[in-house]
């Protein structure tokens, strides 16, 4: 049933409806939950999640290199262009090259393939063409958080998390590494060589163009170090934060024991929706006490929420629970409200949603469902056995 307006029903999203209107469409991009019945933005289409991502990325550029131009305090202002152009990198990987590898982007193969080889080479990220064929055939089939995985093999090789482990300790790892340069260097050369390795001749030559030319450039004009900090800083290590940070909130482990590994029931309960907020303040007694919730609430917002949807869970990335039920669905600009009408429909076919709001508590959800996982299941010595990928590419996106 779609509320009426005034109502609110249970949950954060829908406290939300004792804000105004006109706050409505901004608050669902801002969580990435819809209301019941919610219309979409009507110029929500591929391309214009093409260009506003690409957009993001210029402007990103753009800010750090006044900022470097300038100097001095002006270089604050790096601190301004490296999370735009992180946010434009991480929707185009996120969003546009994940579409593209289901050829689902403008559902034109050789188009689709052409753009996912450019940002494969833009954004050194593993050559599109492997990347999916591992990602429909380990990711999204009967594999799905098998050894054969990426997203497993990621967990148990390159962030060194396994079962047994308490959960504390998995966020003193995952924390360790994303602080440690050599963890960065590693991830980053990891980066290049699953880019080159069986990429194809177009995707060597766009590479070799794109940083070639560039790094020349830079060095014959005496901007080399520009060049790093404007466009490397983002690229490596900030994307790599991101990167991490994304992959510990992905999928749950199944739990132990004897369950059914196959079915709806059981694929669709490895992943849920990830959203950013939190429930509004409830009436208050007193005018004073009302400001003082609604002060605090806004600041969390602001200051908790709004940095992890835009540099962490970003895109259609919360509802990716959505995704993994219907991976090729036409009109996947509009995912944020095709989940949830397909959830006011009673996701027929599947089981109920889930969702976990925040990035801390989605993080605890899923590193307590490893810790509980079938140690022998999820054997890191046994993935040699069951997947040819080289352990350099052991990360995932």
């Amino acid at each position: 049933m779609q509320p009426t307006a005034g109502t609110v029903t249970a949950g954060p999203r829908e406290s939300m409806q004792r804000l105004p209107g006109w706050l409505q469409q901004p608050l669902t991009v801002f969580t990435g939950r819809a209301l019941s019945g919610q219309r979409p933005l009507p110029w929500w289409t591929p391309t214009y999640h093409f260009v506003i991502g690409a957009l993001s990325l210029l402007g990103g550029v753009a800010i750090s290199s006044l900022g470097w131009r300038l100097g001095g305090a002006g270089l604050l202002l790096l601190l301004i262009g490296w999370p735009v152009t992180v946010h434009g990198m991480r929707n185009l990987r996120m969003m546009i090259f994940h579409q593209c590898s289901h050829r689902n982007m403008y559902r034109r193969p050789l188009l689709d393939t052409v753009i996912g080889e450019l940002l494969a080479s833009l954004l050194v990220v593993q050559n599109f063409q492997r990347y999916r064929r591992e990602h429909v055939a380990d990711h999204h089939a009967a594999h799905h958080m098998t050894l054969r995985d990426p997203t497993v093999q990621a967990f148990l090789l390159t962030l060194d998390l396994h079962p047994g482990m308490p959960v504390r300790q998995m966020w003193r790892r995952v924390l360790g590494k994303l602080c440690s340069p050599v963890f960065h260097l590693r991830f980053a050369v990891a980066r290049a060589l699953s880019f080159w390795v069986r990429s194809s001749r177009r995707e060597r030559v766009f590479g070799a163009v794109l940083y070639g030319a560039g790094l020349l450039a830079g060095a014959l004009t005496g901007h080399l170090v520009a060049l790093l900090v404007i466009w490397f800083v983002p690229l490596f290590p900030l994307f790599q934060l991101s990167n991490v940070l994304r992959l510990c909130v992905k999928h749950t482990f199944p739990a132990p024991g004897g369950t059914d590994r196959r079915g709806k029931a059981y694929f669709g309960s490895l992943t849920s929706g990830v959203f950013l907020g939190e429930p509004a303040p409830a009436p208050a007694g007193s005018v004073a006490a009302g400001t003082v919730n609604w002060t605090r609430w806004g600041l969390r917002m602001l200051f908790v929420h709004a940095p992890v949807r835009y540099l962490i869970i970003t895109a259609d990335t919360p509802v990716h629970d959505f995704h993994h039920r219907y991976p090729s669905v036409n009109g996947w600009a509009h995912h944020l409200y095709q989940r949830q009408a397909d959830l006011d429909a009673g996701s027929p076919g599947w089981p109920p949603y889930t969702e976990l709001w925040g990035l801390a508590p989605a993080m605890n959800e899923i590193f307590r469902s490893l810790s509980e996982a079938d140690p022998v299941e999820y054997d890191v010595n046994r993935i040699r056995d069951v997947s040819k990928r080289e352990l350099f590419a052991a990360f995932d996106d």
